[in-house]
């Protein structure tokens, strides 16, 4: 008999029967499905199985949570089912199918884009620096810039340019790398089909409007304009996939002896002549036509009207991942217009969302916490990042969120209405101000102070009524001695039989709420704490035996402590999608480790990159009979720094 036999047999019936199972897989704590119908997989009667510690639904797949012995309860599960488990890449696959089309196609944008934000928020800062330093005139009576007056400002104002231009002008690049990387085929011809779009060869994509004559490459009986596609989106998207589709069919029809030479050719020179002769031209009048339709409704008589219901729909948006589609609007804004003033909105709402997480902050003051979530909710909100503000704390009490989007809707009237435009897209929130054009700068502020202001007041006024005393005061929590204990940096020394667990990372470490993923955050999987790493080496937290790898993506860990605790690290949010690629695992199961031994070593980069959030879950999965403590709140060392006790 299995160890979960019992459960393995209810979970089958539970989620429909077999032939209701589309394919399956499972990660480091959860079963994944892909179900024909997900409507007869009875939720409730599953989360009541005494191994199962919950359930969701996301991106297309069931998932049930297990916990660290999920290896042993998946192979149990297929062995009585008589299915063969696939690999999660054909779950995500599979999971598509209960997508409708928007969500598939919103869904590949985002992952597309993802990887390239953090270049279009450098670009966007680095030309709102030089704006400051080269256009505006502060010296002379208003007629000189400071790079007019320095020499040194003046080269730096050159020099910063060499950047902007790589990350503007050299977006193709980018672009077709991207999706090569996202479609699976070879990157490094992504990145050639890049460089043929934006080839100095080729007459400057910005410079076609005033050209006087634009040469052609001349074949005789037909001649193909060598016009360049510096910035544009669309094109450089549809050249993309021209080049995944031809690489992936010449791959199948290849014989395997001679498809190291005939794939590459056959795929690279016909997606450039495709490119520069029907997708490009095509690419290049659907992007201006998206940025037309889209300016001409911020431009309009009614444009106060398409501000109000874009700032209120935002953050929803941020919600169901739909504001993906945001990024490729903007470029191609940036592109055709030389700005943006869609993004500026982008801003507005994020700031508006953190001020509605400050009045809920100014109303649970005395609830210890609820703060824990709440301060660096808001702090994070307003430099950028809303995820832990919409989940952790506005869309939890549903008010706040509403809050903020009144703000964050007469914020963006605000803002079209007085013309604010960005160079591109920059840090969405507070700091998003360096990538405003400086002339609108005030008509910016005073938006941004509407952001704050409406969103903070109604918040207020609305929470006296809506919140209970619990929820204010946090009588519902821990009471305040424990509490406080928890927080404390360490437990005391002379403790009989404790047990001092140190911090698996180097990093800030975080109350577990604040964690980027409901399953961590919302303590399905056990108490513990989070951890904003500094560095990339995973090591023991304490003397104990490794319990838990998982071999493939070798982005988490199990251990077994002395006293039968067990305790889970699981580097990155969603990083078993990498299939390890930036991972290296150095332990394996049942091995011994002391406190401080290596256990996995990472690049965060490339966590980032992928579009994942680096921060880990550092979780007792089983806590025994023992109440552990955990310390919140500070900088740890790893190896070193105490961050639980049992």
């Amino acid at each position: 008999m299995g160890k979960y036999q019992d459960d393995v047999q209810a979970l089958l019936r539970l989620v429909g029967g077999k032939e209701n199972i589309q394919a399956v897989s499972h990660c480091m704590t959860r079963m994944r499905f892909v179900l024909v119908d997900p409507s007869k997989a009875d939720t409730k009667q599953i989360e009541r199985l005494s191994s199962v510690k919950g359930t969701f639904t996301q991106a297309g797949q069931f998932q049930v949570i297990i916990g660290n012995d999920v290896g042993v309860f998946y192979n149990e599960f297929t062995a009585f089912a008589g299915i063969e488990g696939v690999s999660k890449d054909a779950v995500k696959a599979a999971a598509k199918t209960n997508q409708s089309v928007i969500q598939r196609i919103m869904g590949t944008l985002g992952e597309i884009f993802a990887p390239l934000i953090p270049a279009l928020i450098c670009g966007g800062l680095i030309l709102g620096f030089r704006n400051v330093i080269g256009e505006i005139n502060f010296f002379a009576d208003g007629t000189q810039s400071l790079a007019d007056v320095s020499t040194f400002w003046n080269g730096m104002y050159s020099f910063l340019w060499l950047i902007g231009e790589a990350v503007f002008h050299m977006l193709p690049v980018g672009i077709v790398w991207s999706i090569t990387k996202k479609m699976g085929t070879t990157q490094i011809l992504g990145i050639i089909l890049g460089l043929t779009l934006v080839s100095p060869q080729l007459l400057n994509g910005f410079s076609v409007a005033t050209a006087e004559e634009i040469p052609v490459w001349d074949f005789g009986f037909a001649q193909v304009q060598m016009i360049g596609y510096q910035g544009q989106v669309i094109a450089a998207m549809l050249a993309g996939f021209v080049l995944v589709f031809l690489e992936k069919f010449f791959k199948k029809h290849c014989p395997e002896v001679i498809s190291m030479i005939v794939v590459p050719f056959c795929s690279l020179v016909p997606a450039v002549i495709i490119a520069h002769t029907v997708v490009g031209p095509i690419g290049w009048r659907i992007g201006d036509a998206i940025a037309a339709v889209v300016n001409m409704g911020l431009a309009s008589n009614v444009k106060w009207l398409f501000a109000a219901i874009f700032g209120v729909v935002y953050a929803p948006l941020v919600m169901t991942g739909l504001h993906h589609m945001t990024n490729a609007i903007d470029s191609q804004l940036v592109n055709a217009y030389g700005g943006t003033n869609l993004w500026p909105m982008i801003a507005l709402s994020n700031i508006a969302q953190g001020s509605a997480v400050l009045g809920m902050s100014v109303l649970q003051r005395k609830n210890e916490r609820a703060q824990q979530v709440n301060v660096p909710a808001c702090i994070s909100c307003y430099l950028g990042v809303t995820e832990p503000a919409l989940f952790g704390v506005n869309l939890k009490y549903g008010f706040p969120l509403v809050c903020g989007m009144i703000g964050s809707g007469l914020a963006a009237v605000i803002s079209i209405g007085t013309g604010v435009t960005a160079y591109s897209i920059g840090v969405g929130g507070l700091p998003g101000i360096l990538s405003i054009m400086p002339q609108y700068w005030v008509s910016f502020l005073i938006a941004m102070l509407v952001a704050i202001v409406v969103p903070f007041v109604l918040t207020l006024l609305v929470g006296k009524v809506r919140l209970s005393m619990e929820d204010r005061l946090g009588e519902d929590a821990a009471p305040a001695a424990p509490a406080a204990a928890e927080t404390a940096p360490a437990a005391p020394a002379a403790e009989a039989g404790a047990v001092s667990v140190k911090a698996p990372l180097s990093g800030r470490v975080l109350p577990l709420e604040q964690v980027p993923d409901e399953v961590f955050s919302q303590g399905i999987l056990g108490e513990g704490v989070g951890i904003e790493p500094t560095d990339s080496t995973v090591v023991a937290p304490a003397d104990a035996t490794v319990s838990t790898v998982m071999e493939e993506s070798r982005h988490a860990v199990g251990l077994t402590l002395a006293n039968g605790a067990e305790l889970l690290i699981h580097v990155g949010m969603d990083t078993v999608e990498m299939k390890g690629d930036g991972f290296a695992l150095h332990v394996k199961v049942g091995d011994k480790v002391r406190t401080g031994d290596k256990l996995i070593t990472f690049d965060p980069d490339k966590i980032r990159a992928a579009g994942h959030p680096v921060t880990t879950a550092f979780v007792v999965t089983d806590a025994g009979d023992a109440r552990p403590t955990f310390a919140t709140g500070l900088d740890a060392v790893a190896g070193q720094t105490e961050v639980m006790r049992f």
